[in-house]
């Protein structure tokens, strides 16, 4: 629990200050926070802010695009055939090592969409959470650190033992 006690408490901050900020500016509050979760999920620090901004930008113009086309075409399937085209896209992109972060594309697609197809204030949105998920990675690991040098807990003490791989038998007498 306590290796997760300095990104708690950085995610928590900011969260609460964004939701804050971005409600009074009249932000899009919950974009932020999927670019945010694709940071993480696109492995935090330097390579999670590239690729997770990234795939989330592609999938907003991608997601344009594909809004653009089906505005323009009005037969039974087409808008089915345009998702079918777009997931495609979205998937093979992966092959350049920056849009290698599939689920990061969905999301960017899907909060464009979420947002009734607000182009600006989704990808303002989408670079803020980027930027509030690099702030709570470094915040994170230097209150971790600060944690970890609090009074009691000293580098030259042994580390924890880690929990037995089995079931613990009693040793014979």
């Amino acid at each position: 629990m306590k290796n997760y006690l300095g990104v708690g408490i950085s995610v928590g901050v900011l969260a609460g200050l964004w939701t804050q900020v971005s409600v009074q500016l009249g932000l899009v509050t919950w974009v932020a926070f999927i670019a945010w979760a694709c940071f993480f999920a696109a492995g935090g620090g330097a390579t999670g802010f590239r690729k997770g901004l990234a795939a989330n930008l592609s999938g907003v113009v991608w997601g344009w695009l594909a809004s653009l086309v089906a505005a323009r075409v009005g037969f039974p399937g087409a808008l089915a055939i345009i998702v079918t085209v777009l997931a495609f896209v979205l998937c093979v992109q992966a092959a350049a090592p920056l849009l290698s972060f599939i689920p990061g594309a969905f999301a960017g697609t899907a909060v464009f969409f979420g947002t009734s197809f607000a182009f600006w204030p989704t990808v303002l949105a989408l670079v803020v959470g980027a930027c509030l998920g690099w702030a709570s990675g470094i915040l994170g690991e230097r209150i971790q650190k600060a944690v970890d040098r609090s009074p009691g807990t000293s580098p030259s003490e042994p580390a924890e033992p880690a929990e037995p791989a089995g079931p613990v038998t009693p040793a014979a007498a």
